[in-house]
């Protein structure tokens, strides 16, 4: 009996579902993973739009314009790449993930007008990101024009970020003219060091004028005040320049027999009781080849932390003393080039700053107790 009533109940079960015939079964199997798929495909790409819809970095084709035309590949994408590691920007120009064309290109690849980079994504180091933040600053303007721009640096400022510093006038420059399609250092100068700085405003201006420097055609002048009384009208120095970095990081030059070649005149401009101010002449622009040449010759640099007299600058810095400074005397005052748009010669001259014009002063009145105060110029000495 229980046979009995199970027959009837799958008899109607097969009527029901009469459609599953075995020859349907090999289709249906068929439909279910078309589905199957079909389902798989969409999920995969609801999650591709998900993430394109976050932050995540993306490949990015740029076309060079002519703000980097005739630059360097790898000097490009790390100006453009801002806190990407140096390590990381020349691993990808080795792999070959930076085309240029559609075509690999090595680190020396000079950019054309209208190329096509292909940038992969960059993440940027924590660290960058977090101290990425830098204040518009503008500084007195010497000189501007389509091609130049050229500002009378004060002491204490960085040119640029790096060696523990975050930002330097170059970002500063930038960050305060957002509209400024191209802006470049053209040459540097010393933190502690004032005076004249000169920036291209197109890359056309910065070859020419680095061809300028290589070419030793830029005049560049110095003011520097030295312990010690010079006894040269003129005085040429040739001394090999050897760079090197200290135990804590810091970077500092010697004098080496296998150093770079370096040469400087100095010229006399006044004489002070245990002091001289003197101009000197750039004929080779290595780094702090002024204040080591100087302190070679046993005549350093007032207030120069590095190279100088510790001792003397440490009196020279109380307060209330006379004479007295708190900062470095060298000024870059005077620069001679040639213009890259016009083709003429062009001469820049930026004042000594105030506090070095009273330490001339008080020298001055040491020399001639008695005497009027005037502020006198290094011209008028």
């Amino acid at each position: 009996m229980a046979g009995d009533r199970a027959g009837p109940a799958v008899t109607r079960s097969v009527k029901c579902d009469n459609s599953l015939t075995p020859l349907a079964l090999p289709a249906l199997a068929g439909v279910a993973r078309k589905l199957y798929l079909k389902m798989n495909e969409l999920r995969h790409r609801i999650e591709k739009e998900v993430r394109s819809g976050t932050d995540a970095p993306q490949v990015a084709y740029v076309t060079i314009g002519e703000d980097a035309d005739g630059q360097r590949i790898d000097n490009y994408l790390l100006r453009v790449a801002k806190g990407v590691p140096k390590s990381h920007v020349y691993r990808i120009l080795r792999s070959g993930e930076v085309r240029v064309n559609k075509g690999r290109v090595d680190a020396t690849y000079r950019l054309k007008l209208g190329d096509v980079v292909r940038i992969p994504p960059l993440r940027v180091a924590a660290t960058a990101t977090a101290d990425s933040y830098v204040p518009a600053a503008s500084f007195p303007v010497l000189f501007e024009d389509a091609h130049l721009l050229v500002i009378d640096k004060p002491a204490g400022v960085a040119v640029h970020g790096g060696s523990g510093v975050a930002f330097g006038v170059i970002e500063q420059l930038r960050q305060a003219r957002s509209e400024a399609r191209f802006l470049e250092l053209v040459h540097r100068l010393d933190r502690e060091t004032s005076g004249i700085l000169l920036l291209a405003k197109k890359r056309a201006a910065l070859v020419h004028l680095h061809q300028q420097i290589r070419d030793n055609a830029m005049d560049k002048r110095y003011f520097a005040c030295v312990a010690g009384e010079f006894g040269h009208n003129r005085q040429h120095a040739r001394f090999p320049l050897f760079k090197y970095t200290t135990p804590d990081g810091e970077r500092r030059v010697r004098v080496q027999a296998d150093g770079q070649p370096s040469h400087t005149v100095f010229n006399r401009v006044a004489s002070f009781p245990g002091y001289t101010l003197l101009e000197a002449e750039l004929k080779t622009g290595r780094t702090h080849q002024i204040r080591v040449h100087l302190a070679q010759l046993g005549f350093p640099i007032v207030g120069d932390d590095k190279y100088g007299d510790f001792a003397l600058n440490k009196a020279l810095a109380r307060a209330g003393v006379k004479p007295g400074l708190k900062r470095m005397f060298l000024h870059a005052h005077r620069l001679t080039f040639v213009h890259p748009g016009t083709g003429q010669a062009l001469t820049l001259s930026a004042p000594l700053p105030a506090e070095c014009e009273a330490f001339l002063r008080q020298l001055k009145q040491m020399a001639q107790p008695g005497q009027a105060d005037p502020a006198p110029t290094p011209h008028a000495l």
